[in-house]
């Protein structure tokens, strides 16, 4: 299993109608084959400079990829992603034996 994570900040104002539509359109990416679990969430420690996360669990380094390569996933990235995202880090788990 891996679960795949990004916590980030968005360039557009807290609240506003453009942050929502980056959210919504964030979330149709669970319905890309061999996502397995997928959650956004708003980050609401104060210790942290991000507002955002995604989760997402796969089954094996081949469901990752395939989802990586994904046309939706990589439009998403290009379209949405890079122009709209001000700062992330991403991070991949896996369980320990």
């Amino acid at each position: 299993m891996i679960r795949h994570s990004a916590v980030f900040r968005l360039k557009h104002p807290a609240g506003s109608s453009a942050e929502a539509d980056f959210l919504h359109a964030l979330r149709k990416l669970k319905a890309i084959p061999s996502v397995e679990q997928f959650d956004v969430l708003r980050q609401v420690s104060p210790k942290c400079e991000f507002t955002f996360a995604v989760f997402m669990e796969f089954a094996d380094q081949a469901a990752y990829d395939f989802y990586n390569a994904h046309p939706d996933h990589v439009a998403f990235v290009q379209g949405r992603w890079i122009p709209e995202v001000a700062a992330f880090t991403e991070i991949d788990y896996v369980p320990l034996p």
